[in-house]
Protein backbone atom coordinates (compact mmCIF):
# COMPACT_ATOMS: atom_id res chain seq x y z
CA UNK A 1 0.00 0.00 0.00
CA UNK A 2 1.38 3.55 -1.15
CA UNK A 3 0.17 6.32 1.33
CA UNK A 4 1.34 10.65 1.50
CA UNK A 5 4.15 10.24 4.15
CA UNK A 6 1.96 11.19 7.19
CA UNK A 7 2.99 8.85 10.04
CA UNK A 8 -0.31 9.39 11.63
CA UNK A 9 -2.11 7.67 8.35
CA UNK A 10 0.24 5.35 7.75
CA UNK A 11 0.12 4.24 11.52
CA UNK A 12 -3.65 4.06 11.09
CA UNK A 13 -3.13 2.22 7.80
CA UNK A 14 -1.09 0.03 9.61
CA UNK A 15 -3.57 -1.31 11.74
CA UNK A 16 -5.80 -1.55 9.09
CA UNK A 17 -4.19 -3.82 7.37
CA UNK A 18 -3.35 -5.85 10.57
CA UNK A 19 -7.12 -5.83 11.42
CA UNK A 20 -7.66 -7.50 7.75
CA UNK A 21 -5.43 -10.19 8.52
CA UNK A 22 -6.68 -11.03 11.45
CA UNK A 23 -10.45 -11.27 10.61
CA UNK A 24 -9.01 -13.93 8.02
CA UNK A 25 -7.92 -15.73 11.04
CA UNK A 26 -10.93 -15.20 12.56
CA UNK A 27 -13.02 -16.00 9.75
CA UNK A 28 -10.98 -19.33 9.18
CA UNK A 29 -11.73 -20.20 12.96
CA UNK A 30 -7.63 -20.61 14.11
CA UNK A 31 -5.91 -19.19 17.11
CA UNK A 32 -3.54 -16.58 16.70
CA UNK A 33 -1.68 -14.06 18.62
CA UNK A 34 -0.34 -10.24 17.38
CA UNK A 35 3.17 -9.75 17.69
CA UNK A 36 4.76 -6.61 17.81
CA UNK A 37 8.08 -7.23 16.44
CA UNK A 38 11.31 -5.48 18.22
CA UNK A 39 13.64 -3.50 16.12
CA UNK A 40 16.67 -6.21 16.85
CA UNK A 41 14.11 -8.70 14.57
CA UNK A 42 13.10 -6.15 11.33
CA UNK A 43 14.30 -5.47 8.61
CA UNK A 44 16.42 -2.39 7.71
CA UNK A 45 14.12 -1.32 5.96
CA UNK A 46 11.21 -1.45 8.58
CA UNK A 47 9.67 1.57 10.65
CA UNK A 48 7.30 -1.32 12.61
CA UNK A 49 5.98 -4.21 12.18
CA UNK A 50 3.64 -6.66 13.56
CA UNK A 51 3.22 -10.54 13.13
CA UNK A 52 0.06 -12.26 13.65
CA UNK A 53 1.00 -16.29 14.70
CA UNK A 54 -1.23 -19.08 14.11
CA UNK A 55 -1.46 -21.78 16.80
CA UNK A 56 -0.43 -25.17 15.15
CA UNK A 57 -0.58 -27.83 16.93
CA UNK A 58 1.67 -30.22 15.44
CA UNK A 59 4.45 -28.30 16.14
CA UNK A 60 3.06 -27.61 20.20
CA UNK A 61 3.74 -23.77 19.19
CA UNK A 62 2.77 -20.72 17.02
CA UNK A 63 3.91 -20.36 13.21
CA UNK A 64 3.90 -16.62 11.50
CA UNK A 65 1.12 -16.67 9.19
CA UNK A 66 0.67 -13.15 8.89
CA UNK A 67 2.97 -9.97 8.49
CA UNK A 68 2.07 -6.29 8.18
CA UNK A 69 4.95 -3.54 7.75
CA UNK A 70 5.02 0.29 7.69
CA UNK A 71 8.03 1.49 5.90
CA UNK A 72 7.83 5.22 5.97
CA UNK A 73 9.70 6.61 3.04
CA UNK A 74 12.52 3.71 2.81
CA UNK A 75 10.82 1.41 -0.23
CA UNK A 76 9.79 4.92 -1.36
CA UNK A 77 12.94 6.30 -2.07
CA UNK A 78 14.76 3.29 -3.48
CA UNK A 79 12.03 2.85 -6.20
CA UNK A 80 11.46 6.88 -6.87
CA UNK A 81 7.60 6.85 -5.33
CA UNK A 82 6.61 10.20 -4.51
CA UNK A 83 3.35 12.71 -4.38
CA UNK A 84 3.26 16.28 -5.50
CA UNK A 85 1.20 18.09 -2.40
CA UNK A 86 -1.11 21.19 -2.95
CA UNK A 87 1.83 23.33 -3.39
CA UNK A 88 3.66 21.64 -6.32
CA UNK A 89 6.09 20.13 -3.78
CA UNK A 90 7.23 16.70 -4.67
CA UNK A 91 7.20 14.27 -1.39
CA UNK A 92 8.30 10.64 -0.94
CA UNK A 93 5.22 8.44 0.01
CA UNK A 94 5.35 5.91 2.73
CA UNK A 95 4.98 1.93 1.77
CA UNK A 96 3.33 -0.46 3.71
CA UNK A 97 3.32 -4.26 3.35
CA UNK A 98 0.68 -7.11 4.71
CA UNK A 99 0.35 -10.60 4.17
CA UNK A 100 -3.45 -11.04 4.22
CA UNK A 101 -3.42 -14.74 3.15
CA UNK A 102 -0.12 -16.26 2.05
CA UNK A 103 -2.59 -19.79 1.24
CA UNK A 104 1.13 -22.48 2.11
CA UNK A 105 2.03 -20.61 5.67
CA UNK A 106 -2.32 -20.97 5.94
CA UNK A 107 -2.61 -24.61 5.16
CA UNK A 108 -0.87 -26.09 7.96
CA UNK A 109 -2.72 -24.74 10.90
CA UNK A 110 -5.87 -24.81 8.76
CA UNK A 111 -5.58 -28.72 8.35
CA UNK A 112 -4.19 -29.03 12.00
CA UNK A 113 -6.36 -27.31 13.85
CA UNK A 114 -9.85 -28.56 11.85
CA UNK A 115 -8.55 -32.11 12.01
CA UNK A 116 -11.30 -34.67 13.58
CA UNK A 117 -10.26 -37.63 15.70
CA UNK A 118 -11.54 -40.01 12.59
CA UNK A 119 -8.80 -38.08 10.22
CA UNK A 120 -11.15 -36.19 8.52
CA UNK A 121 -11.00 -32.13 8.28
CA UNK A 122 -13.78 -29.58 9.03
CA UNK A 123 -13.63 -27.00 6.15
CA UNK A 124 -14.74 -23.36 8.23
CA UNK A 125 -18.05 -22.17 6.85
CA UNK A 126 -15.95 -18.70 5.58
CA UNK A 127 -14.41 -21.01 3.04
CA UNK A 128 -17.53 -23.45 2.16
CA UNK A 129 -18.21 -21.22 -1.00
CA UNK A 130 -14.99 -21.86 -2.70
CA UNK A 131 -15.36 -25.60 -1.87
CA UNK A 132 -18.71 -25.85 -3.41
CA UNK A 133 -20.57 -26.38 -0.33
CA UNK A 134 -18.66 -28.79 1.20
CA UNK A 135 -18.73 -29.19 4.46
CA UNK A 136 -15.71 -31.81 5.49
CA UNK A 137 -12.53 -33.34 3.46
CA UNK A 138 -12.61 -37.22 4.34
CA UNK A 139 -10.12 -39.67 2.74
CA UNK A 140 -11.77 -41.44 0.07
CA UNK A 141 -11.97 -45.38 0.40
CA UNK A 142 -10.17 -47.18 -2.63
Amino acid sequence: MICRNDPELSERLLHEMTDNARQVLELLGLPYRQVAVCTGDMGQKNYKQYDLETWMPGRNGYGETHSASNLHEFQARRAQIRWRDEAGKLHYCHTLNCTAAASPRLLIPLLENHQREDGSVAIPPALRPYMRGLAELRRQES
